[in-house]
């Protein structure tokens, strides 16, 4: 990519209660003043033209200041991890509650959590990438020996643009949120990236050998469309 092309990015802060923080993002490609909000991060972005005065940027800000906070207070209600909130596992709402010893442990319909208050979140993030690192290779493992193919690594991330990737290399990616939807949603997630070892595309050859490997796809795919953001809206 031309570094001229690549987006630079600044802030301007909307004044008042609360007070906004409006991420500016200029860019090359930029024809127009646009703005937009991110459902999963709360994140206000005001797209611009390079060449774009920032005193004209600021009048549209204010111009907009309705139509931003508006939308903000309609976003979906954010959960943030700390002891006595509730989070998904495996498409059940499960409490976080006091643990003891090292380890973060569930037990029945709770998962404890030692340590101090500010240890709870990345604690929890570390159990949950955990989980979900063991349950995709395992799932990825069973769909890749049913077409006889391998894959060459396996990557648990963050992802907020995709449940799952394939390379054309055979690297796979997936968000270890999935360890927080139904198992049958992981495992069409994983059935969806190991069919692209044999199908580098979405053709309808692509999605018989998806139905081959996990027949009711139809179902989670809709699951995922319906709650997918739910699971963004965790916070660590």
């Amino acid at each position: 990519m031309n570094p001229s092309s690549k987006a630079v990015l600044q802030h301007i802060i909307l004044p008042g209660a609360p007070e906004i923080k409006i991420i500016m993002r200029r860019s090359m490609r930029a024809r127009r003043m646009s703005l937009r909000i991110s459902r999963h991060k709360g994140e206000v972005i005001l797209s611009l033209p390079v060449s774009c005065p920032i005193s004209q940027a600021r009048s549209f800000i204010f111009e907009k200041e309705k139509w931003v906070r508006s939308h903000l207070e309609n976003l979906p209600e954010v959960t943030y991890v700390q002891i006595g909130c509730q989070i998904l596992f495996q498409g059940k709402r499960i409490a976080l509650k006091v643990g003891s010893g090292r380890q973060v442990k569930r037990i029945g319909e709770a998962l404890m959590v030692p340590g101090p208050d500010h240890m709870v979140a990345p604690r929890t993030k570390a159990f949950l990438k955990l989980q979900a690192r063991h349950a995709l290779i395992e799932a990825t493992d069973k769909y890749a020996a049913a077409v006889g193919q391998d894959y060459k690594s396996l990557t648990v991330r963050d992802t907020t643009s995709r449940w799952g990737s394939c390379s054309n290399i055979g690297n796979i990616n997936y968000s270890w949120r999935l360890i927080m939807a139904p198992q049958a949603v992981l495992e069409y997630v994983a059935a969806h990236e190991v069919a692209h070892l044999v199908e580098m595309n979405h053709s309808d050859r692509f999605w018989a050998v998806v139905g081959r490997l996990y027949p009711d796809y139809d179902a989670q795919r809709i699951w995922l469309r319906q709650n997918g953001g739910e699971l963004h809206l965790i916070k660590f």
